[in-house]
Order: C-alpha cells, then sequence, then structure tokens
C-alpha cells in the first residue's frame, strides 16, 4: 500500500515522502497513530499543491533573508559601554546589545539568538567579530567596537 508520511518515522521516510509499506502496517499503526495518509489520487494532488506552495513562500523567505545579509555583511557596530580606566568593562557585551545596536545605529531588527559573539561574553574594550545567522543559508560577520562611554 502506497501512503503519504505526516511527518518522518523512523527508517521509513520524511515527512510528505510518499513510500510503499505492507497493508497491515498501514491500516493497523501508521494510519491510525497519525503518522501517514493513504496515497490516494485526491490526497497526492493535495500534496503536490502544498509543496509548490511551501517553495514558494521558502523561495520568499530565502531572497528576503540575502538582501538583509548583504545590507549587513562588513558592517561595524559601535557599542558604548562603562568601563574602568585599565579597559575593563562593568558587567559584559552580549548578544542582546549587539542586536540593540543593530537596531539603533543601522535600523536592523534581528533576533538577539541569531546572534553568535565571538567569545561568549565581551568583558574588555577593543575589536571583536560577532556572527550573524540570517537564514539557515547565510550567516555573515559584523564587526563590533568596543568603547568607553
Amino acid at each position: 500500500m502506497d501512503i503519504i508520511l505526516k511527518q518522518d518515522v523512523y527508517k521509513l521516510g520524511y515527512a510528505d515522502d510518499i513510500v510503499r509499506v505492507k497493508d497491515g502496517y498501514a491500516r493497523n499503526y501508521l494510519i491510525p497513530q497519525g503518522y501517514a495518509i493513504p496515497a490516494t489520487e485526491t490526497n497526492k494532488k493535495i500534496l503536490a499543491e502544498t509543496l509548490k506552495q511551501r517553495a514558494f513562500k521558502l523561495e520568499k523567505i530565502r531572497k528576503e533573508a540575502e538582501f538583509l545579509a548583504g545590507k549587513i555583511e562588513g558592517l561595524t557596530l559601535q557599542i558604548g559601554v562603562k568601563a574602568s580606566e585599565k579597559g575593563t568593562i562593568f558587567g559584559s557585551v552580549t548578544n542582546i546589545a549587539v542586536a540593540q545596536a543593530l537596531k539603533e545605529q543601522h535600523d536592523i531588527e534581528i533576533d538577539r539568538k541569531k546572534i553568535i559573539l565571538s567569545s561568549e561574553h565581551i568583558k574588555e574594550l577593543g575589536n571583536y567579530t560577532a556572527q550573524v545567522n540570517v537564514h539557515k543559508d547565510f550567516k555573515v560577520t559584523v564587526n563590533l567596537e568596543v568603547i568607553a562611554e
């Protein structure tokens, strides 16, 4: 029996795959558990349309991410912090501060969880880099200049 998987099934296939399994396995386990639906002509047409729409949406998101990555690539952000005379920062610079600096200085809003600093927390004045994961295909580098206020 041919079925369309609704979610990933270990050692069988991934979501939206059409696979052939034994009738009893499909009728008694996969379909009642909600892991699959029968691969009728109607369901195949629905699957094809869904995949086409999903591909269109993903391509649109990818193009927006590529544009944003082009805007961010190579930017230098100045982050002003309170520091001692020796150059040690009171507190630390985290990805939250980098996201705020991007918003304030370049009007680009990025989720803080997508920003990865070269070191976990920046605790001294100086120049650093951060990686911004705009999309799974686009990772850009931003230069950080941590200066005393």
